[in-house]
Protein backbone atom coordinates (compact mmCIF):
# COMPACT_ATOMS: atom_id res chain seq x y z
CA UNK A 1 0.00 0.00 0.00
CA UNK A 2 2.88 2.26 0.81
CA UNK A 3 4.67 1.62 -2.57
CA UNK A 4 1.19 2.37 -4.28
CA UNK A 5 0.73 5.90 -2.40
CA UNK A 6 4.27 6.85 -3.16
CA UNK A 7 3.78 5.71 -6.67
CA UNK A 8 0.40 8.02 -7.07
CA UNK A 9 2.14 11.12 -5.58
CA UNK A 10 5.46 10.26 -8.22
CA UNK A 11 2.69 10.16 -10.80
CA UNK A 12 1.03 13.57 -9.99
CA UNK A 13 4.24 15.47 -9.44
CA UNK A 14 5.48 14.09 -12.82
CA UNK A 15 2.17 15.26 -14.31
CA UNK A 16 1.74 18.60 -12.73
CA UNK A 17 5.71 19.28 -13.96
CA UNK A 18 4.88 18.56 -17.62
CA UNK A 19 1.92 21.04 -16.93
CA UNK A 20 4.01 23.76 -15.23
CA UNK A 21 5.30 25.56 -18.38
CA UNK A 22 1.40 25.82 -19.88
CA UNK A 23 0.16 27.09 -16.75
CA UNK A 24 3.03 29.69 -16.65
CA UNK A 25 2.55 30.84 -20.13
CA UNK A 26 -1.35 30.81 -19.64
CA UNK A 27 -0.89 32.96 -16.52
CA UNK A 28 1.37 35.63 -17.68
CA UNK A 29 0.24 36.17 -21.93
CA UNK A 30 -3.40 35.43 -21.06
CA UNK A 31 -4.52 36.47 -17.33
CA UNK A 32 -1.76 38.89 -16.92
CA UNK A 33 -2.29 40.49 -19.93
CA UNK A 34 -6.15 40.08 -19.06
CA UNK A 35 -5.03 42.09 -15.40
CA UNK A 36 -3.02 45.10 -17.29
CA UNK A 37 -6.05 45.71 -19.84
CA UNK A 38 -8.43 45.96 -16.62
CA UNK A 39 -5.80 48.37 -15.13
CA UNK A 40 -4.79 49.80 -18.11
CA UNK A 41 -8.85 50.61 -18.64
CA UNK A 42 -8.96 52.48 -15.16
CA UNK A 43 -6.09 55.27 -16.10
CA UNK A 44 -5.89 58.08 -18.15
CA UNK A 45 -3.43 56.90 -20.62
CA UNK A 46 -3.44 58.38 -23.90
CA UNK A 47 -0.70 57.92 -26.41
CA UNK A 48 2.72 56.32 -26.10
CA UNK A 49 4.58 59.20 -24.45
CA UNK A 50 2.59 58.89 -21.29
CA UNK A 51 2.81 55.39 -19.91
CA UNK A 52 4.90 56.43 -16.97
CA UNK A 53 2.73 59.60 -15.96
CA UNK A 54 -0.61 57.64 -15.92
CA UNK A 55 -2.96 58.40 -13.06
CA UNK A 56 -5.84 56.27 -11.71
CA UNK A 57 -8.95 57.14 -12.44
CA UNK A 58 -11.05 54.46 -11.28
CA UNK A 59 -14.53 53.86 -13.22
CA UNK A 60 -14.26 57.13 -15.49
CA UNK A 61 -14.04 55.51 -18.31
CA UNK A 62 -16.70 53.19 -17.82
CA UNK A 63 -19.23 55.69 -17.28
CA UNK A 64 -18.32 58.12 -19.94
CA UNK A 65 -18.91 54.77 -22.64
CA UNK A 66 -22.19 54.34 -21.00
CA UNK A 67 -23.06 57.74 -20.21
CA UNK A 68 -21.18 60.21 -22.25
CA UNK A 69 -22.63 62.57 -24.80
CA UNK A 70 -19.56 61.80 -27.27
CA UNK A 71 -19.68 58.53 -27.01
CA UNK A 72 -22.64 57.71 -28.83
CA UNK A 73 -20.34 55.97 -31.42
CA UNK A 74 -19.86 52.59 -28.61
CA UNK A 75 -23.63 52.18 -27.52
CA UNK A 76 -24.81 52.54 -31.00
CA UNK A 77 -21.87 49.67 -31.24
CA UNK A 78 -23.47 47.44 -28.59
CA UNK A 79 -26.84 47.43 -30.15
CA UNK A 80 -25.43 46.67 -33.58
CA UNK A 81 -23.70 44.13 -31.91
CA UNK A 82 -27.29 43.28 -30.36
CA UNK A 83 -29.13 42.46 -33.59
CA UNK A 84 -26.21 41.12 -35.50
CA UNK A 85 -26.20 38.29 -32.67
CA UNK A 86 -29.48 37.89 -33.26
CA UNK A 87 -29.48 37.56 -37.16
CA UNK A 88 -26.61 35.94 -37.23
CA UNK A 89 -27.29 33.12 -34.87
CA UNK A 90 -31.08 32.33 -35.81
CA UNK A 91 -29.76 32.66 -39.62
CA UNK A 92 -26.67 29.91 -39.11
CA UNK A 93 -28.93 27.42 -37.15
CA UNK A 94 -31.96 27.86 -39.92
CA UNK A 95 -29.60 27.58 -42.68
CA UNK A 96 -27.63 24.85 -41.34
CA UNK A 97 -30.96 22.73 -39.83
CA UNK A 98 -32.38 23.05 -43.21
CA UNK A 99 -28.99 21.95 -45.31
CA UNK A 100 -28.85 18.87 -42.74
CA UNK A 101 -32.06 17.83 -43.13
CA UNK A 102 -31.52 17.87 -46.94
CA UNK A 103 -28.62 15.98 -46.57
CA UNK A 104 -30.08 13.69 -44.11
CA UNK A 105 -32.66 11.91 -46.76
CA UNK A 106 -29.68 9.98 -48.63
CA UNK A 107 -29.52 11.94 -51.93
CA UNK A 108 -27.52 11.41 -54.75
CA UNK A 109 -23.90 13.35 -54.99
CA UNK A 110 -24.33 13.70 -51.11
CA UNK A 111 -20.48 13.94 -50.53
CA UNK A 112 -20.37 16.76 -53.24
CA UNK A 113 -23.16 18.69 -52.14
CA UNK A 114 -21.62 18.25 -48.19
CA UNK A 115 -18.49 19.83 -49.45
CA UNK A 116 -20.07 22.67 -51.35
CA UNK A 117 -22.17 23.70 -48.27
CA UNK A 118 -18.80 23.34 -45.84
CA UNK A 119 -16.45 25.61 -48.65
CA UNK A 120 -17.19 28.76 -47.20
CA UNK A 121 -15.99 27.40 -43.60
CA UNK A 122 -12.77 27.17 -44.84
CA UNK A 123 -12.25 30.63 -45.67
CA UNK A 124 -11.66 33.55 -43.47
CA UNK A 125 -13.26 36.07 -42.57
CA UNK A 126 -11.06 38.81 -44.57
CA UNK A 127 -11.87 36.79 -47.64
CA UNK A 128 -15.66 36.44 -47.62
CA UNK A 129 -15.51 40.01 -46.49
CA UNK A 130 -13.81 41.18 -49.79
CA UNK A 131 -15.70 39.01 -51.95
CA UNK A 132 -19.05 40.14 -50.28
CA UNK A 133 -17.98 43.73 -50.58
CA UNK A 134 -18.08 43.09 -54.20
CA UNK A 135 -20.80 41.53 -54.61
CA UNK A 136 -22.94 44.42 -52.19
CA UNK A 137 -21.07 47.05 -54.38
CA UNK A 138 -24.08 49.46 -54.93
CA UNK A 139 -23.73 50.26 -58.30
CA UNK A 140 -22.79 46.43 -59.47
CA UNK A 141 -23.40 42.98 -58.06
CA UNK A 142 -26.55 41.78 -56.12
CA UNK A 143 -28.13 45.15 -57.32
CA UNK A 144 -27.78 44.21 -61.22
CA UNK A 145 -29.31 40.71 -60.75
CA UNK A 146 -32.65 42.05 -61.78
CA UNK A 147 -31.11 43.73 -65.44
CA UNK A 148 -31.37 39.96 -66.00
CA UNK A 149 -34.88 39.56 -66.78
CA UNK A 150 -35.69 42.77 -67.95
CA UNK A 151 -36.47 44.76 -64.79
CA UNK A 152 -34.36 47.79 -63.31
CA UNK A 153 -31.60 47.50 -61.36
CA UNK A 154 -31.95 47.57 -57.43
CA UNK A 155 -30.80 50.71 -55.77
CA UNK A 156 -30.12 49.51 -52.15
CA UNK A 157 -27.63 50.59 -50.08
CA UNK A 158 -25.94 47.24 -48.69
CA UNK A 159 -23.29 48.40 -46.35
CA UNK A 160 -23.74 52.47 -46.22
CA UNK A 161 -27.91 52.69 -45.57
CA UNK A 162 -28.26 54.78 -42.11
CA UNK A 163 -31.65 53.88 -42.63
CA UNK A 164 -32.90 51.93 -38.69
CA UNK A 165 -35.74 50.30 -37.61
CA UNK A 166 -37.16 49.05 -34.40
CA UNK A 167 -35.82 52.13 -32.61
CA UNK A 168 -35.93 52.64 -28.76
CA UNK A 169 -34.50 55.42 -26.47
CA UNK A 170 -31.20 54.27 -24.27
CA UNK A 171 -32.79 55.96 -21.37
CA UNK A 172 -35.56 53.43 -21.53
CA UNK A 173 -32.56 50.10 -21.99
CA UNK A 174 -32.20 49.65 -17.62
CA UNK A 175 -36.46 49.37 -17.22
CA UNK A 176 -36.28 47.10 -20.22
CA UNK A 177 -33.83 44.89 -19.31
CA UNK A 178 -35.23 44.55 -16.28
CA UNK A 179 -38.03 43.59 -17.40
CA UNK A 180 -36.56 40.97 -19.73
CA UNK A 181 -34.14 39.49 -16.42
CA UNK A 182 -37.47 39.73 -14.25
CA UNK A 183 -39.47 37.27 -17.10
CA UNK A 184 -36.28 35.23 -17.65
CA UNK A 185 -36.39 34.68 -13.71
CA UNK A 186 -40.12 33.44 -13.65
CA UNK A 187 -39.34 31.55 -16.35
CA UNK A 188 -36.77 29.70 -14.30
CA UNK A 189 -39.11 29.65 -11.57
CA UNK A 190 -41.41 27.36 -13.33
CA UNK A 191 -39.44 25.43 -15.11
CA UNK A 192 -37.63 24.05 -11.94
CA UNK A 193 -40.38 23.92 -9.91
CA UNK A 194 -41.92 21.35 -12.35
CA UNK A 195 -38.87 19.65 -12.61
CA UNK A 196 -38.53 19.23 -8.78
CA UNK A 197 -35.43 20.91 -8.67
CA UNK A 198 -37.34 22.61 -5.41
CA UNK A 199 -33.77 25.04 -4.83
CA UNK A 200 -33.37 26.24 -8.02
CA UNK A 201 -36.54 27.25 -7.92
CA UNK A 202 -36.89 29.02 -5.09
CA UNK A 203 -33.28 30.89 -5.59
CA UNK A 204 -34.90 32.07 -9.11
CA UNK A 205 -38.51 32.60 -7.48
CA UNK A 206 -36.37 34.82 -4.55
CA UNK A 207 -34.10 36.60 -6.86
CA UNK A 208 -37.82 37.67 -9.33
CA UNK A 209 -39.26 38.62 -6.22
CA UNK A 210 -36.47 41.18 -5.13
CA UNK A 211 -36.08 42.41 -8.50
CA UNK A 212 -39.56 42.94 -9.32
CA UNK A 213 -39.60 45.15 -5.76
CA UNK A 214 -36.84 46.59 -7.23
CA UNK A 215 -38.48 47.81 -10.29
CA UNK A 216 -41.48 49.27 -7.91
CA UNK A 217 -39.64 51.24 -6.19
CA UNK A 218 -37.99 52.64 -9.80
CA UNK A 219 -34.74 51.40 -9.21
CA UNK A 220 -34.17 51.05 -13.07
CA UNK A 221 -34.46 55.08 -12.92
CA UNK A 222 -31.37 55.47 -10.32
CA UNK A 223 -28.92 53.57 -13.49
CA UNK A 224 -26.67 56.32 -15.06
CA UNK A 225 -27.81 56.88 -18.63
CA UNK A 226 -27.61 60.07 -20.93
CA UNK A 227 -29.16 62.84 -19.73
CA UNK A 228 -30.38 63.92 -23.25
CA UNK A 229 -32.75 61.11 -25.27
CA UNK A 230 -30.72 59.22 -27.36
CA UNK A 231 -32.29 56.42 -30.00
CA UNK A 232 -30.90 53.49 -31.54
CA UNK A 233 -32.28 50.89 -33.73
CA UNK A 234 -31.51 48.03 -35.91
CA UNK A 235 -29.25 49.88 -39.06
CA UNK A 236 -30.11 48.26 -42.36
CA UNK A 237 -26.33 48.56 -43.68
CA UNK A 238 -26.28 45.45 -40.83
CA UNK A 239 -28.09 43.36 -43.54
CA UNK A 240 -25.40 42.24 -45.74
CA UNK A 241 -22.64 41.78 -43.02
CA UNK A 242 -25.24 39.64 -41.77
CA UNK A 243 -25.86 37.67 -45.02
CA UNK A 244 -22.05 37.42 -45.52
CA UNK A 245 -21.98 36.02 -41.87
CA UNK A 246 -24.40 33.27 -42.46
CA UNK A 247 -23.20 32.25 -45.71
CA UNK A 248 -19.58 31.25 -44.23
CA UNK A 249 -20.72 29.88 -40.86
CA UNK A 250 -24.18 27.69 -41.52
CA UNK A 251 -21.96 25.44 -43.10
CA UNK A 252 -20.61 24.50 -39.53
CA UNK A 253 -23.96 24.27 -37.79
CA UNK A 254 -24.84 22.03 -40.79
CA UNK A 255 -21.99 19.68 -40.41
CA UNK A 256 -23.09 19.76 -36.42
CA UNK A 257 -26.69 19.28 -36.78
CA UNK A 258 -25.73 16.36 -39.79
CA UNK A 259 -23.37 14.20 -37.88
CA UNK A 260 -26.12 13.75 -34.47
CA UNK A 261 -29.08 13.01 -37.23
CA UNK A 262 -26.73 10.36 -38.36
CA UNK A 263 -25.69 9.31 -34.56
CA UNK A 264 -29.54 8.28 -34.37
CA UNK A 265 -30.91 5.39 -34.05
CA UNK A 266 -32.82 3.96 -37.12
CA UNK A 267 -35.20 2.41 -34.77
CA UNK A 268 -36.01 5.32 -33.56
CA UNK A 269 -37.62 6.38 -36.84
CA UNK A 270 -38.70 3.47 -37.73
CA UNK A 271 -41.05 2.74 -34.72
CA UNK A 272 -41.92 6.22 -35.29
CA UNK A 273 -43.19 5.71 -38.52
CA UNK A 274 -44.87 2.28 -37.80
CA UNK A 275 -46.77 4.38 -34.95
CA UNK A 276 -47.89 6.46 -37.68
CA UNK A 277 -45.96 9.36 -37.73
CA UNK A 278 -45.16 11.28 -40.83
CA UNK A 279 -41.76 12.62 -41.77
CA UNK A 280 -42.53 15.74 -40.44
CA UNK A 281 -43.45 14.52 -36.90
CA UNK A 282 -40.62 12.46 -37.37
CA UNK A 283 -38.30 15.30 -36.92
CA UNK A 284 -40.40 17.61 -34.53
CA UNK A 285 -41.18 14.98 -32.28
CA UNK A 286 -37.71 12.71 -32.43
CA UNK A 287 -34.91 14.15 -34.18
CA UNK A 288 -35.17 17.85 -32.79
CA UNK A 289 -35.39 17.25 -29.38
CA UNK A 290 -32.73 15.07 -29.65
CA UNK A 291 -30.57 17.43 -30.92
CA UNK A 292 -30.78 20.25 -28.82
CA UNK A 293 -27.20 19.93 -27.00
CA UNK A 294 -26.02 20.30 -30.20
CA UNK A 295 -28.32 23.33 -31.03
CA UNK A 296 -26.92 24.80 -27.62
CA UNK A 297 -23.02 24.43 -28.13
CA UNK A 298 -23.36 25.89 -31.54
CA UNK A 299 -25.38 29.23 -29.88
CA UNK A 300 -22.63 29.15 -27.51
CA UNK A 301 -20.02 29.42 -30.73
CA UNK A 302 -21.94 31.98 -32.68
CA UNK A 303 -22.45 34.09 -30.13
CA UNK A 304 -18.68 34.11 -28.88
CA UNK A 305 -17.69 34.79 -32.74
CA UNK A 306 -20.36 37.51 -32.74
CA UNK A 307 -19.29 39.52 -29.70
CA UNK A 308 -15.69 39.38 -31.04
CA UNK A 309 -16.46 40.13 -34.58
CA UNK A 310 -14.00 42.40 -36.08
CA UNK A 311 -12.28 41.16 -39.43
CA UNK A 312 -15.40 40.93 -40.94
CA UNK A 313 -16.82 44.30 -40.45
CA UNK A 314 -13.46 45.76 -40.84
CA UNK A 315 -12.92 44.92 -44.77
CA UNK A 316 -16.45 44.69 -45.97
CA UNK A 317 -17.91 48.55 -44.55
CA UNK A 318 -14.18 49.91 -42.97
CA UNK A 319 -13.75 51.08 -39.60
CA UNK A 320 -14.87 54.49 -40.34
CA UNK A 321 -18.44 53.55 -40.98
CA UNK A 322 -20.28 54.45 -37.80
CA UNK A 323 -23.59 52.95 -38.79
CA UNK A 324 -22.12 49.39 -38.64
CA UNK A 325 -19.67 49.74 -36.07
CA UNK A 326 -18.86 46.73 -33.01
CA UNK A 327 -17.44 47.11 -30.23
CA UNK A 328 -14.20 45.17 -31.51
CA UNK A 329 -13.55 47.61 -34.58
CA UNK A 330 -14.40 50.55 -32.59
CA UNK A 331 -11.63 49.58 -29.58
CA UNK A 332 -9.33 49.00 -32.94
CA UNK A 333 -10.01 52.97 -34.12
CA UNK A 334 -10.24 53.97 -30.09
CA UNK A 335 -7.15 53.24 -28.88
CA UNK A 336 -4.51 52.60 -32.37
CA UNK A 337 -6.08 55.30 -34.09
CA UNK A 338 -6.87 58.10 -31.52
CA UNK A 339 -4.50 57.09 -29.46
CA UNK A 340 -7.35 56.91 -26.35
CA UNK A 341 -5.31 53.62 -25.13
CA UNK A 342 -7.41 53.52 -21.31
CA UNK A 343 -11.24 54.06 -23.26
CA UNK A 344 -10.08 51.31 -25.98
CA UNK A 345 -9.12 48.81 -23.09
CA UNK A 346 -12.30 49.90 -21.40
CA UNK A 347 -14.09 48.51 -24.71
CA UNK A 348 -12.05 45.50 -24.28
CA UNK A 349 -13.17 44.66 -20.98
CA UNK A 350 -16.81 45.20 -22.09
CA UNK A 351 -16.04 42.41 -24.80
CA UNK A 352 -14.18 40.13 -22.52
CA UNK A 353 -17.08 40.75 -19.69
CA UNK A 354 -20.33 39.92 -22.78
CA UNK A 355 -18.38 37.04 -23.99
CA UNK A 356 -17.85 36.00 -20.28
CA UNK A 357 -21.55 35.87 -19.68
CA UNK A 358 -22.17 33.32 -22.81
CA UNK A 359 -19.25 30.84 -22.11
CA UNK A 360 -18.65 31.13 -18.43
CA UNK A 361 -22.18 29.35 -17.47
CA UNK A 362 -21.60 26.50 -20.42
CA UNK A 363 -18.55 25.76 -19.36
CA UNK A 364 -19.98 25.32 -15.71
CA UNK A 365 -22.78 23.66 -16.86
CA UNK A 366 -20.67 20.89 -18.96
CA UNK A 367 -18.22 20.17 -16.01
CA UNK A 368 -21.35 19.54 -14.13
CA UNK A 369 -22.77 17.33 -16.17
CA UNK A 370 -19.95 15.58 -16.47
CA UNK A 371 -19.02 15.23 -12.71
CA UNK A 372 -22.47 13.63 -12.16
CA UNK A 373 -21.39 11.52 -14.76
Amino acid sequence: KSISIKRITRDRLTAFLMILPSIVLLAIFVYGFIGQTIYSSMTDWEGLGEIVDLEFVGLDNYRQLFTGLLEVRFRQSLVNTFYFTIFFITGCLAMGLLLAILLDQSIEFEGTFRLIFLFPMALSFIVTGTVWRWLFNPVGGLNRLPTLIGLPALEFKWLTNRTQIWQFNWQNLPMILSIIILVLLVFLFIRYLRRGNRTTAIISGVLAALLLFWILRDGPQAVPVPQFEEIHGFNLALTGIILAAVWQMSGYTMAMYLAGMRSIPEELREAAIVDGANVFQVYRHIILPILQPITLSAMIVLGHISLKIFDLIFVMAGPDNATTDVPGVLMFVTAFRGNQFAKGAAIAVVMLILVAFVIVPYLVSTLRSETEL
